[in-house]
């Protein structure tokens, strides 16, 4: 399902405009990418999941093409936790 999928689907099942939907839905993803990447903060969505920042560390990687080593950088990277009722769900069918 991509965000146009998402957009048409919320469209009908509310009966609002498009146009509408697609700024709510953009501001959504806006709020959430802006809490993770400038606040550093998580983004906790009861009943479906929740976006948190993961760090890893730094470590020496090995390129086996040329035989060289590299060091790559520590960083945070963004992941999704379903809600364990989300889980369930899924798991059931």
């Amino acid at each position: 399902m991509t965000k146009a999928d998402i957009i048409n689907e919320i469209a009908l099942s509310t009966g609002l405009q498009k146009k509408d939907v697609a700024v709510v839905v953009e501001s959504l993803m806006g709020t959430i990418k802006d809490s993770l990447l400038n606040k550093k903060e998580n983004v906790y969505l009861r009943g479906f999941g929740s976006f948190i920042i993961k760090h890893r560390a730094a470590k020496t990687a090995r390129n086996i093409l040329k035989n060289t080593t590299m060091t790559i950088d520590a960083h945070d990277f963004p992941s999704f936790k379903p809600a364990k009722s989300f889980a369930e769900k899924m798991k059931q069918g």
